[in-house]
């Protein structure tokens, strides 16, 4: 891709920021990126985006809920049913840390088949070598999520929702819900009025190239409503919920929370398993009760 059309895209868009740091990437006598240090640069980024999350503990806040979930299916009808592994899918898996991550903790059980998929070839091709390096029972393909020949039981995602506007969003949910999948869990930036000024902090703290600072404030000011997502992931076949909302959360406290989506006859056993914390789970009723449902997104 040429510098000069990426670096006119983000002038379109508005984004005079990432126009400048594009400026500054290499590019060869055409004009063109190079690709090899855009890929180096991706990866390096991504290495930094980790560290976050484990500084977020981002792997043992879906483990709180993906613990409760996978519990539920194996129980209910719909679960026991299936047979086989119970497999989950990391949608947009960058690096793969989280998958890498319940692989190493083996939380999940050993019935628990674990996939990562990223569009792009250079992080899917890193963290399938991370995970050989680490000796760890995963594995990462390069390529759509949705196309493989595997089923997935549950679908997962983190930092992924905010890259999806308008009609984009709910054909997402749309097209997990048309697959056999009895689940997902998609952890993103919470919209709070707070989010794009500790963002800022944060990133510039711990971030040292300026594409991973801009990228986390970006992301930040893109965050999605709880109704937003609700109103999204109100497809058919499929009970939408919010853990967390911004109504039951401390806005100086929440960073990212997640939307789920269950099968119906998975919502009372999900609620069981999770015990008490089930008073954070939340649908589009409750939304509703308070009078922000209805708003527009």
């Amino acid at each position: 891709m040429h510098r000069a059309d990426v670096i006119h895209r983000l002038h379109e868009a508005g984004d005079r920021r990432a126009a400048r740091i594009v400026e500054r990437l290499p590019v060869d006598e055409q004009g063109t990126l190079d690709p090899h240090h855009v890929d180096r640069l991706l990866i390096s980024v991504h290495t930094e985006m980790q560290r976050l999350s484990e500084e977020l503990r981002i792997g043992d806040r879906l483990l709180h809920l993906l613990g409760p979930l996978l519990e539920a299916i194996r129980t209910s009808d719909g679960g026991a049913a299936r047979g086989g592994p119970l497999r989950l899918v990391d949608i947009g898996c960058g690096l793969g840390h989280l998958v890498r991550h319940l692989a190493a903790t083996r939380a999940l059980g050993p019935d628990v088949e674990l996939i990562g998929v990223d569009l792009n070839a250079a992080l899917a091709d890193e963290a399938e070598r991370l995970a050989r390096a680490e000796g760890l029972d995963c594995r990462f393909v390069h390529g759509n999520a949705f196309d493989l020949p595997e089923a997935a039981t549950v679908y997962v995602s983190t930092g992924v929702l905010h890259h999806f506007r308008g009609p984009a969003l709910a054909e997402f949910f749309r097209t997990q819900a048309a697959t056999p999948a009895l689940a997902f869990c998609h952890f993103d930036i919470a919209a709070t009025s707070l989010a794009p000024i500790g963002a800022w902090v944060f990133h510039r703290a711990r971030m040292r190239h300026p594409l991973g600072r801009h990228d986390g404030v970006a992301s930040a000011r893109r965050a999605h409503t709880d109704e937003t997502l609700l109103r999204a992931a109100t497809v058919p076949g499929m009970r939408p919920l919010v853990y967390e909302p911004r109504t039951l959360s401390n806005p100086f406290c929440t960073t990212l929370r997640p939307v789920v989506g269950v099968r119906p006859h998975l919502e009372a056993p999900l609620r069981r398993s999770l015990g008490r914390a089930a008073r954070r789970l939340v649908g589009p009723e409750h939304l509703a009760a308070s009078g922000r449902f209805g708003a527009a997104a």
